[in-house]
């Protein structure tokens, strides 16, 4: 049998273009510059196989990430597994909105709730070296890849704890971001072709979705500095019912933001008096 060039896998793989393309320069340890320039190249069949049983794999609904065992986040490439869930682009906005309201000129000390990936905490260690940034997950598989991807970006202010939400933290901060889990329990968005394969830990709060942003809010006072500034990412739908825990918790200057997708995602605010 004749050897299969890259152009004919690709169009084989079933899958849309890009995810075929990604699958298909991990295998050969290319980038997709590379496929491009070499469309008609045969490749070795062991290869082929390889590829084929990752796009299976696809076209079942793994998330590509998981496949190719890395998301690039905020410019970063990060290792992600099916312990964490996989970053999405709307958490970029909880980073801009913190570095928004992050001074950049003095020392500032960041929480990061609920780290996952770390994500969240490489990226605001990335742009701001003077943070001492402390980032906590209550899932030891979390945490693995959380120190994992602090290790291979080479960040020394970014320190990983093993602690449900408050619970083992020390000191007050400057800032808390979290992206906690938001969906309702029995949403059907669970059975997503991506999020069916993510840590259902990660994702389902409760019946409303709110559980955990109501135990963050509820206890973040004690450990913001003055005027330090809770962030919150949140569901598509939710805006209204965060921006009110925030404002019953009587946080000032409650504000949102919106996506690039124009959906309100993020909201915010600065400790109680």
């Amino acid at each position: 049998m004749n050897a299969q060039t890259v152009r004919q896998v690709l169009m084989q793989a079933g899958l849309a273009p890009l995810d075929a393309q990604v699958l298909l320069a991990h295998v050969l340890r290319r980038d997709r510059s590379w496929l491009v320039a070499h469309r008609d190249d045969a490749l070795a069949n062991d290869d082929v196989a390889t590829f084929f049983a990752l796009a299976r794999r696809r076209r079942n609904g793994e998330p590509v990430a998981y496949l190719v065992g890395r998301r690039e986040f905020w410019g970063l490439v990060l290792h992600v597994n099916p312990a964490v869930l996989v970053p999405r682009p709307e958490t970029e906005t909880l980073v801009a909105l913190a570095l928004e309201w992050l001074p950049s000129d003095r020392p500032v000390r960041v929480l990061d709730l609920g780290t996952g990936s770390g994500a969240i905490a490489v990226a605001i260690a990335r742009e701001r070296p003077n943070a001492e940034v402390v980032a906590v997950d209550a899932s030891a598989g979390a945490l693995a890849v959380a120190r994992a991807n602090v290790s291979a970006l080479g960040l020394r202010n970014v320190t990983v704890v093993e602690s449900d939400w408050y619970g083992a933290v020390d000191g007050t901060f400057d800032l808390i971001a979290s992206n906690p889990p938001y969906i309702r329990a029995g949403d059907p968005h669970l059975a997503g072709e991506d999020v069916r394969f993510e840590p259902i830990a990660a994702l389902v709060s409760g019946a409303d979705g709110l559980g955990d942003l109501r135990r963050i809010v509820a206890g973040a006072a004690p450990w913001l500095a003055p005027r330090g500034a809770l962030l919150l990412e949140h569901g598509h739908d939710q805006a209204p019912a965060v921006r009110s825990l925030l404002e019953e918790a009587e946080f000032g200057d409650v504000t949102a933001r919106r996506d690039l997708a124009g959906i309100f995602r993020v909201a915010a605010g600065r400790r109680p008096a």
